[in-house]
């Protein structure tokens, strides 16, 4: 087995070399930040990133790049439990495109001890990419985490229709996504998102009928 990449300059190097103009149009077009983007796919990056040693201090260095692809290769390889509190605070202010933050949710911050203290806090912010992160953290630990009790989801149910409101189209899908996972987790959990997705569709908002027609779509079909 060839030895694993541990250089930043050596992985910057072949991110380069893998860059696609074509590529990197596309990504632009489905609302991807591309200023800083090189236009490699996530499953050509997922492949490199088994080629990588993980490691904290190597993730750290590759976002601090800026570079779109970098960033992601770092929330693939990061150690979860080298994760901090600054360091999440720090990435969540980075935050400029709803790719990075879903993968960040998904690949590394879940894993974290602060994913459910983050979606709850970060859920109540002001800055678009911050709040869809906090949804999103949400919809990955409803899916991801099974030891977390209903109790935990029904808060999150909460925060769900208090924000249902918000008409930013990377937060509304955000809130969208939690509230779907939430409610696909167990019969249990689908039975009050149902309900609360009810009260959200009668908010005089048309975002928030958007949300909840959308679920309530997804809930039923589950039904049959």
């Amino acid at each position: 087995m060839p030895n694993k990449l541990t250089e930043i300059d050596s992985i910057l190097s072949i991110l380069r070399s893998m860059a696609s103009e074509p590529n990197r149009l596309g990504m632009g077009r489905f609302g991807i930040n591309v200023d800083r983007a090189l236009g490699i796919k996530v499953t050509d990056l997922r492949k490199l990133a088994r080629r990588i040693e993980k490691g904290h201090d190597l993730a750290l260095q590759l976002w601090e790049t800026g570079i779109h692809e970098a960033r992601l290769l770092a929330t693939m390889i990061d150690d979860p439990s080298a994760v901090i509190d600054t360091q999440m605070e720090n990435w969540a202010a980075d935050f400029n495109s709803w790719d990075v933050v879903d993968q960040a949710c998904n690949n590394l911050f879940r894993r974290t001890p602060f994913a459910h203290t983050k979606a709850a806090d970060w859920a109540a912010r002001d800055e678009e990419f911050v709040k869809r992160a906090g949804f999103a953290l949400m919809a990955v630990l409803a899916v991801h985490d099974r030891e977390a009790s209903d109790t935990v989801f029904e808060k999150y149910l909460a925060l769900v229709e208090r924000e249902a409101g918000d008409d930013r189209n990377y937060v509304k899908k955000a809130v969208n996504w939690a509230l779907r996972q939430i409610g696909k987790r167990d019969p249990s959990m689908r039975e009050k998102a149902t309900i609360v997705a009810g009260r959200i569709r009668e908010q005089d908002n048309k975002s928030a009928r958007w949300i909840a027609s959308d679920a309530l779509r997804e809930f039923g079909k589950q039904l049959k």
